[in-house]
């Protein structure tokens, strides 16, 4: 059990500190300062700091992915589920925009191919989920056809957008992404504008029987 909970120590305790002074910030050394730990043991249990971070790319990554699976398995409208993955999508990236951050400098930069493929692999697996749910409501007849792929990026980078930079839409320049508040009403506001956009996007079109004299 102490073995364990080391464990989660460094983990959380790296994750904090990726989050405020980005991957290059932080050393190996401070993570075993602020976990309690010593760097002996962060090499054991993952290699290096590298396996650090990697573990909790994967660990949120595969954290949502489970999530996904369980919406998708509710016997629910395609509607009504891919409305649930924006809003605990949102959820998530809001609960730590700034890991978040850093995670998306990390996909921009490529500087680590190792951890580069890995999240990437892993947001594929997640996405497949999403097409699932988008398809099935095309075949139900519940949605119209669409560009399914182009349909989740639209989602996906919205919630990026919106998280890495606020002031796209936020004029207010006191405005403060660390405060919970404020956070929490641009959440709210994000996933009503995205549920409605999804919505709109989806919603089959009527046809419409004009006379032609």
């Amino acid at each position: 059990m102490e073995k364990t909970d080391k464990r989660t120590d460094i983990l959380n305790a790296a994750e904090l500190l990726f989050s405020e002074f980005g991957f290059e910030g932080t050393s190996t050394r401070l993570i075993a300062r602020e976990s309690g730990a010593n760097i002996a043991m962060i090499n054991y249990y993952f290699g290096s700091k590298e396996g650090v971070f990697l573990e909790i790319m994967e660990g949120r990554i595969s954290g949502f992915k489970s999530q996904l699976d369980l919406i998708n398995d509710e016997q629910i409208p395609a509607r009504e589920k891919l409305l649930k993955v924006i809003d605990q999508y949102t959820s998530r990236i809001f609960a730590n925009i700034n890991f978040h951050k850093m995670m998306h400098r990390e996909l921009s930069l490529n500087q680590r191919p190792e951890i580069f493929g890995k999240i990437k692999e892993a947001m594929a697996s997640n996405r497949l989920v999403i097409e699932k749910i988008i398809e099935s409501g095309i075949t139900e007849g519940t949605f119209r056809q669409v560009d399914v792929r182009m349909t989740i990026a639209s989602i996906m980078g919205t919630i990026s957008i919106i998280a890495n930079s606020p002031s796209k839409v936020i004029d207010d320049q006191n405005f403060d992404v660390n405060n919970e508040k404020q956070r929490a009403q641009l959440k709210k506001r994000l996933v009503a504008h995205l549920q409605d956009f999804i919505t709109t996007h989806l919603a089959l079109q009527k046809s419409c029987n004009i006379p032609l004299s």
